[in-house]
């Protein structure tokens, strides 16, 4: 109980400073008062270390959330830059793909190209010794026309066998003005 009393006595004033009167009372009483003090002062550390272990754990904490953000960042980065190197090789692949397309459709048009000529050569073969064949026993017609204003003239021979008949005739166009 006197030593309770002694600590409320021994309240700092104001400005943080104990009173003078308070300290020498304090030394006069003896060895109790020594205990009071080494308690208080044992507190004092115990407070003091608690407030730097929590200063020391608060940094720790924000060293952390700091590396944490950095790494965070970091890998983001990372993910970009692999993103993009995975877009450019897709861009390059699917460029690849459709020059490969193209090339191989030109080579199979290339291919029916020069089918279908070898083809159009052979009917035109066909065709041209048939009609040779056809005027040398039947006949032919040969003529050409003009169009001027608004009618058409048309001039034709027919030829069969050693016989021939030209025939030329005017029409007249019906032309709206």
């Amino acid at each position: 109980m006197d030593e309770e009393l002694w600590l409320e006595e021994c309240r700092p004033e104001s400005d943080g400073n104990i009173p003078l009167t308070m300290v020498s009372r304090f030394l006069l009483q003896g060895s109790k008062r020594v205990k009071i003090i080494m308690m208080q002062q044992e507190a004092a550390v115990f407070i003091q270390a608690w407030w730097r272990g929590t200063l020391v754990r608060r940094t720790l904490l924000h060293a952390a959330l700091r590396a944490w953000i950095i790494q965070r960042w970091w890998k983001q980065q990372l993910a970009r830059q692999l993103e993009k190197r995975r877009r450019a090789i897709l861009d390059s692949y699917a460029r690849k793909e459709r020059a490969v397309v193209k090339l191989q459709s030109w080579v199979r048009m290339w291919h029916i190209r020069l089918r279908y000529c070898r083809l159009v050569h052979a009917a035109r073969i066909i065709q041209m010794y048939w009609r040779w064949h056809s005027c040398h026993t039947r006949g032919f017609i040969q003529g050409h026309y003009d169009i001027k204003e608004n009618q058409m003239n048309l001039e034709f021979e027919i030829s069969l066998g050693s016989q021939a008949c030209r025939v030329q005739q005017c029409l007249s166009l019906p032309i709206k003005e």
